[in-house]
Formats: structure tokens, sequence, C-alpha cells
């Protein structure tokens, strides 16, 4: 009985063929520095331009793709800035990538991880952009290519960090009168405790108990501290506490999430998926922080985000104030994941003056939609830019 002949040298031919067009011809970083609508506080700085370092990345079929690292006011939220992040892509990362094909995402992660230690912002701009790159060329948005979406909207969080509580009060009544946000994060660690906490109750007291509020300490207690006022964090029902101790003291971030019955979430107490691991297994918290600056790319940020459901950890889609070019990253990975049971806090687009698009992301009832263009599914603004980047 004669068998069947399967014919597979066009398919060979064809994928041989995109690996040769798709080579790395270049990649470019430039600093931007976009203007805040409000000033943006933290418990170690304060924000009223936001740094960014957008990466191009050139291949060989034309294509261009874009990727974009953030920062928090230089290396105070991690240990990279853009001046780092811009030296990191330009003389150690672009070099181990030039020629390499663009769809070779896993190779090109252990090229970068070669050239560099850490440096995960650097990498998931790059990252990013090839994605962007690949997706163009294949007419594909990110998302197929990380696994394909199981979502297209995701709940969106607002962040209020003025420390003003009127204008805070005023600014989330209006998120909620246009249906834009109705879940907040508040800024804490900026202030004293006490201050703090009375900037909460007169939150509470502004948008009534319907509201859902989370606090992001940003390392700003002791453990002391947190024994004393997360009863008080209780009793106003906060739903979620951000990283209220330092990143550095572990034992005793497990021991606050056994004495509280709010949920902590790990942020910067964790970034690799070793150190998401420990975490889990030691009870620092019960909820995750995904970003992409601290996995290093898309597809590592899929992998810390089963490590942490691995471990029992709920997800919650983190950013650092990113533009719709990085926000647009980080939704085509959280779109593919099979659960992300807080949403996200992707409302970088919406505190910037301008954004660095000429079609920003969407926002609607309370949500954000996923783009669903070819790569990231956005398109830069040369003007934005021309006029935001750092002159050198």
């Amino acid at each position: 009985m004669s068998r069947a002949v399967i014919e597979i040298a066009e398919p060979v031919e064809r994928v041989q063929a995109h690996a040769k067009d798709t080579a790395i011809r270049s990649i470019r970083a430039t600093i931007v520095e976009a203007p805040t609508r409000r000033r943006h506080k933290l418990s170690n700085t304060e924000v009223t331009h936001q740094g960014y370092v957008l990466v191009r990345v050139l291949l060989d079929n034309g294509v261009t793709g874009i990727g974009e690292a953030s920062t928090l006011g230089g290396p105070r939220w991690a240990e990279e800035s853009v001046e780092s992040i811009k030296a990191a892509v330009t003389n150690y990362l672009a070099p181990a990538l030039l020629g390499q094909p663009a769809l070779a995402f896993e190779a090109n992660a252990l090229h970068m991880s070669k050239a560099a230690t850490r440096n995960f912002a650097a990498k998931g701009a790059i990252e990013s952009a090839l994605l962007d790159a690949a997706g163009k060329t294949l007419s594909l948005p990110a998302s197929a290519l990380l696994g394909g979406a199981v979502r297209e909207r995701m709940e969106v969080i607002w962040a209020l960090a003025s420390g003003d509580s009127g204008q805070e009060v005023e600014e989330a009544r209006e998120k909620l009168r246009r249906r834009e946000h109705r879940q907040f994060k508040i800024k804490f660690g900026f202030n004293r405790p006490q201050v703090d906490l009375k900037r909460l109750q007169a939150l509470r007291a502004g948008l009534g108990d319907e509201v859902r509020l989370i606090v992001d300490v940003n390392q700003g207690w002791t453990e002391a501290e947190c024994i004393r006022f997360m009863p008080a964090l209780e009793e106003l029902d906060v739903a979620l506490i951000e990283q209220p101790v330092s990143a550095l003291q572990l034992e005793a971030m497990a021991r606050v999430a056994a004495r509280t019955s709010i949920p902590l979430l790990v942020d910067e107490a964790a970034f690799t998926k070793e150190e998401i691991a420990r975490a889990g297994a030691m009870g620092c918290g019960s909820v995750y922080s995904l970003k992409l600056v601290k996995s290093g790319g898309l597809f590592e940020m899929k992998r810390a985000a089963a490590v942490a459901a691995a471990h029992g950890l709920e997800l919650y889609g983190g950013c650092l104030l990113e533009s719709s070019i990085g926000a647009a990253a980080h939704l085509a990975a959280f779109a593919t994941l099979p659960r992300l049971e807080w949403g996200t806090e992707h409302f970088g687009p919406r505190i910037l003056v301008e954004d660095l698009v000429v079609n920003p992301i969407r926002f609607d009832e309370f949500e954000i939609c996923a783009p669903d263009g070819p790569g990231l599914g956005v398109e830069v603004d040369e003007d934005k830019i021309r006029a935001f980047a750092r002159k050198d």
C-alpha cells in the first residue's frame, strides 16, 4: 500500500525566507521626557515629566518596530535610568542582536542575557520592538505571537498621587462621572502614616463605600508601622495593599501578610521567576504585580505570571506610567493570560499631557481595550517624539 507524500519544502522555504527578511539591521534608542497632567508622588520621588527610552528596530525587509522602556524619576524605583537604558541598548544589547532573525525571540533573549545582566527595562523595550516589527511583517497582532488573546478588554485602575485629598476626591469623581475608572490606587509613603490615613479617610468619605480602594505604600512603612496602622486600613475597607515594607525585608513582609485580612501585593520584592517563587513560598503576599521592567521581556513576563499563579498568587497588571506604546506591549501579554484577577492599572497614556502615538489606546466603560492592529497596534507620533526628545 502506497503512503501519501507530505510536501514540506514550501513551508520550510517560507520560514527560511522570513528568517532572512527579518534579520535585524539596526537598533536605535532615544530618550523622551513627556510632561504629565499633574504631579505624581511616590514615597521617594515626584514626577512632573515622565522619562522613556524609545527603541526602534529596523529589519532587512524595511519594517520598523517600536518599543518603550519607562522609569520613574531616574534610578529610584529600580536601578535603571533613561541614561543607563540608552547606554545598555546602544553599547551592549544592540551589537549582540545585529544580523539575528527578529522571529527568533527566545534565542534573542539569550543573546541579550549574555550581553548584559539584569537591565530588564532595556531588554523589555527591545523585545517589544521586535514583536512589533515581527507582527507588522506577518500582519498579526503581537498577542497572536504570544499565544493568542483570551480577552480584549480589562478593568483599569487609576492612581491618585497628588497628596491633596480635596483635589483627589474631585479627580476620582470626574473619572466615575465619565465612566473611565471605578477603582483607585492611593499612593502612600511620602507623608507620615497618620497624614496618609486622614487623606484616605477623606477619600472614602468623598467617594462612598462602593468604590474599590487600593493602597500603595511603595516600601514606605516599617513592620512596626504596619502593625500599628493596618487595622485602620481594614476599617476603611481597603481591598489591596501594595509593597508596604522594603523589598529586601521578605521575612517582615511575610509576617505582615499573616497579620492582616487585606491581601498584600508583591511588587518590588520580586522581579525574577526565582524571586517570585521565594516570595510565594514565604507567604509574602497573595497577589503579584506584573511589569515588563521587572521581567525583561514579554515572554518572560508570561513565565513570571505562571510561576506566581503556581504559588497561589493572583495577578495584577502593573505599570510604570507607560505611554500607549509601553501600555500596548503590556496589554498584548495580559490579553493572553488565562487569568488576570485584578485587571490592570495602565492609565499612563491618560496622565500624559500628550500621548506619544497618533492612535492612543482606547478606554471604554471602566476598561482599557487591547489594540488589535499588526504588531503592538499603535503608530508613533513623530512630531511628539521630536518635541519631547532629549537633545544630546
